[in-house]
């Protein structure tokens, strides 16, 4: 619940369940309709004022589509990370080769391996 300007947060009793003090409360915060409605029709305050950058954004990424499309971003990352670890670990020699190396493996084999390029090339 949204308070109006002039309504401290102390003043809301967050145990209240009945729908009549809920309704009031709506009132008096300025919503002008007392009819239920659903989606994108939902009751217009007079103390709604335009939706801040991060209230919109908030809103839009509570969509569905949204969501939708920041998992498959998602996969998409974690797809070409794990694709950038299998080629670096082509790169580390290991007895046996097809040894299955964790990433912390793989990264700490692979510092250990170009210092020991760089001693060689040192020498």
């Amino acid at each position: 619940m949204m308070l109006s300007p002039d309504q401290a947060e102390g003043d809301l009793s967050w145990t209240q369940s009945d729908p009549e003090s809920m309704l009031n409360g709506l009132k008096s915060a300025g919503c002008t309709s007392d009819e239920p409605t659903e989606g994108e029709d939902r009751a217009k305050c007079k103390a709604d004022q335009p939706l801040s950058r991060e209230e919109k954004r908030r809103r839009r990424r509570a969509t569905a589509k949204y969501r939708s499309a920041h998992a498959t971003r998602e996969r998409i990352r974690v797809e070409a990370f794990n694709v950038a670890f299998a080629e670096l670990r082509k790169l580390l020699p290991t007895l046996p080769p097809d040894k299955k190396l964790s990433k912390i493996e793989i990264l700490r084999l692979a510092i250990c391996y170009i210092s020991y390029l760089n001693h060689v090339l040192d020498v």
